[in-house]
């Protein structure tokens, strides 16, 4: 048999479907182990911007908590100044003294319950009268719709 006639097995068509499936799953492979690190880096990724995200709300929530207390007790204080500078008697006296009374009132209301607070007795509400609730909304809805129509 005459050597250079001869063909070894790398080089038949058979040698080299296998070397091109050896290199295909490798390839393969490379692409499996690549797209795992990308969907691993990606994931990291949206964890963070959730926690990003949960944090920035967290702290809008309780700057806004904050702000109702501070408006609430600005309230609270100016019903303490008109009790302070209004007349005790007559009808004008009367009329301070029930101003002042519910700006106090308002007052320590959002003090004490903030933003969270008054949502939770909006839905105590909302549960105790639903059908006046919805009727209610119902208004409102209908009201916003025909002033952003014209």
């Amino acid at each position: 048999m005459n050597t250079a006639t001869t063909t070894t097995r790398k080089d038949t068509p058979a040698g080299v479907a296998d070397k091109a499936k050896e290199v295909a799953s490798g390839v393969v492979e490379k692409v499996k182990d690549m797209a795992s690190t990308a969907g691993s880096a990606v994931g990291s990724a949206a964890s963070n911007a959730a926690s990003a995200v949960g944090s920035a709300a967290s702290t809008v929530g309780h700057k806004a908590d904050d702000a109702v207390g501070s408006v609430g007790s600005g309230m609270h204080s100016l019903g303490e100044k008109i009790h302070d500078a209004a007349p005790e008697s007559g009808v004008l006296g009367k009329a301070a003294d029930c101003v002042a009374n519910t700006l106090e009132a308002g007052g320590r209301y959002l003090e004490e319950k903030k933003i969270s607070g008054m949502a939770g007795d909006v839905t105590d509400l909302i549960r105790r009268n639903p059908i006046p609730a919805l009727l209610v909304g119902i208004g409102l809805g209908f009201l916003l719709a025909r002033t952003l129509r014209s």
